[in-house]
């Protein structure tokens, strides 16, 4: 091909591309921002451009308008809100991001439970939560979020057991929920996953320490149970000796008193006689 004819194929095919509409604002993702906007309290105006106007044109294929947002194709697929003095509680309606890979909200001040509905973001690689004031307990439902590499959510106040069924999640590579409230026992699948299981990561004991009712491997099977402590055992075993110590010499100085009363003008030899064989 000649290369005057080489040149005109080029400048056709940009032409035809140029003039392909782009891709139209997905009005599931507007209705997911919206919703989450008005859950969250802004006190240093970080996501000043977070706007009714914004949230109808997020994305331009790659091109993201919106502060904390990255796109692919038009669609959100991260957001990435991380310490930002951020208040509030999170939207269920973060559900309606559902080409959302990347979902990170950590060290802020949120407050209130996770979103069940979370079960829907279904693309969900990355759920990091960690460093607020979550409570509530973790959703089963994160199960269904097949494609999950990292939960973290360390640092909050959340309660109830770690559930059973996010053992079930084979990608996942990274598991934190140490310091919170959480209670009885850690999931085999989670924290002793057997050699049967293939080559599913097994969690070290950081990843639920500060968990003062949390046991099991690889924390220890007493840890957290509401019992007692080494160092309390080892305590109530030494205040016993000490107390049983002191009431046995002051039994025997009451016996003393009571025997020399009773002995009154006898021999001092005849006490002996009196004393209890040791």
């Amino acid at each position: 091909m000649e290369m005057g004819s080489l040149r005109r194929l080029v400048l056709l095919l940009l032409l035809a591309f140029s003039g392909l509409p782009e891709s139209a604002p997905d009005p599931d993702d507007e209705s997911c921002l919206t919703h989450l906007s008005e859950t969250l309290v802004d006190p240093n105006n970080n996501l000043h451009n977070w706007t009714k106007t914004t949230f109808q044109n997020p994305c331009s294929g790659f091109t993201s308008y919106l502060q904390g947002a990255t796109c692919n194709n038009g669609r959100i697929y991260k957001l990435s809100l991380t310490n930002l003095a951020l208040q509030g509680s999170l939207s269920p309606y973060l559900s309606n991001c559902t080409n959302l890979q990347t979902l990170d909200l950590s060290s802020n001040s949120l407050t209130g439970s996770i979103p069940a509905d979370l079960q829907t973001l279904v693309n969900l690689a990355v759920l990091n939560l960690s460093s607020n004031r979550l409570s509530g307990q973790i959703p089963p439902q994160l199960a269904f979020c097949a494609y999950l590499n990292v939960i973290d959510l360390h640092d909050n106040v959340l309660t109830g057991q770690i559930p059973q069924q996010l053992g079930l999640l084979v990608r996942l590579s990274a598991f934190d929920v140490s310091n919170n409230r959480l209670s009885g026992p850690i999931p085999a699948s989670l924290g002793n996953r057997s050699s049967g299981s293939g080559n599913l990561v097994r969690f070290n004991a950081t990843s639920f320490v500060g968990n003062k009712d949390l046991y099991g491997y690889p924390l220890g099977d007493g840890k957290g149970r509401g019992g007692l402590s080494i160092l309390a055992i080892v305590g109530i075993g030494l205040g016993s000796g000490l107390v049983s110590l002191v009431l046995s010499f002051s039994a025997v100085c009451v016996w003393l008193r009571v025997s020399e009363k009773k002995m009154g003008s006898s021999d001092e030899g005849k006490i002996t006689q009196l004393m209890p064989d040791y």
